[in-house]
């Protein structure tokens, strides 16, 4: 007696997983997660390159090559970087700086943003793309005219002894919060367009004032986008090399970029001994970097859920 197997109907779920349970296929991510690898691998490259000759003497590599085994590792570069540059000094002139300009920045940035996201008005948006127009203009373009303005615009002797804006600390001050006021707007009215503006009626009907609902209610709200900018700000401002080098004319006001023109000699320059100092100034932007990590994250994905 032979029996014939039963197979179930094509639009039974027993079929559909029989069909599903095919042969095993490969992630759609795969590729793009071997990319991503490959990409940060490109990223880190350098910086693994610098950190390897930095723990490298001259010696060991001006006979052998970079490109060689090394001999001997030691922290000898690092000792004599952070004694030969003065970067103690340095350090503390790129706090004075980046510190107020991040600071500056992002208050008067929340204030137009402020402004123009939350009243309406016939000329909002011409005033927000006024801000943001001024990050169009490259930074070589506004030097001249820059550099002619700070000759003429006198400070007290108890903020510049050159009673001048320019050849102080005040004026990489000013200049870099002008800059950076643009982007910082823009990004900072975007989210403050995401806030329901019930709650700003709410604090209206409860008699809090503009002042009340900026510095109470609205800045608080803000706090992802202001770690992201404040992050974003710190890094750009502590990096900058050409606003001080162009209105600062005494060496021992510059930042601590400028520390590392110190190593270089007139008829000789050490790579391994940059290379230390360069990785050295690095240090303070990678701290802010994990100190805000999670309120940086949030803030770059914060409405990217809406539609």
């Amino acid at each position: 007696m032979t029996t014939t197997a039963v197979r179930p109907p094509t639009g039974t779920p027993s079929a559909r997983r029989s069909v599903r349970d095919g042969p095993a296929r490969p992630r759609r991510g795969t590729g793009r997660h071997i990319l991503l690898a490959g990409v940060s691998l490109l990223w880190l490259i350098p910086l693994l390159w610098a950190v390897y000759t930095s723990l490298r003497s001259y010696g060991d590599t001006a006979k052998n090559g970079y490109f060689s085994w090394p001999r001997g590792i030691s922290l000898e570069n690092y000792s004599d970087a952070w004694t030969q540059s003065g970067m103690p000094h340095f350090f503390l002139n790129s706090l004075l700086i980046a510190i107020p300009s991040v600071l500056g920045t992002l208050l008067f940035s929340a204030a137009v943003a402020f402004f123009v996201s939350r009243f309406d008005f016939r000329f909002n948006l011409a005033l927000l793309m006024l801000f943001t127009a001024g990050n169009l203009l490259p930074a070589q373009v506004l030097i001249t005219p820059l550099y002619r303005l700070y000759l003429l615009i006198p400070l007290p002797e108890w903020m510049s002894d050159s009673l001048l804006l320019y050849n102080s600390a005040w004026g990489i001050i000013v200049v870099h919060i002008a800059y950076q006021c643009g982007f910082c707007t823009f990004v900072l009215s975007n989210y403050m367009k995401t806030i329901p503006k019930e709650i700003s009626e709410a604090a209206v009907v409860d008699g809090a004032q503009v002042w009340r609902q900026f510095f109470q209610i609205i800045l608080p709200l803000c706090r992802p986008a202001f770690a992201a900018l404040a992050t974003l700000e710190s890094i750009w401002i502590y990096n900058d090399f050409f606003w001080p080098l162009t209105l600062i004319e005494t060496g021992d006001k510059r930042p601590i970029t400028s520390a590392l023109a110190n190593l270089q000699g007139q008829y000789f320059t050490n790579p391994n001994l940059i290379a230390a100092g360069a990785l050295m100034t690095a240090i303070p932007t990678l701290l802010v970097y994990f100190a805000l990590q999670r309120q940086f994250i949030s803030g770059l994905t914060i409405g990217s859920g809406k539609g």
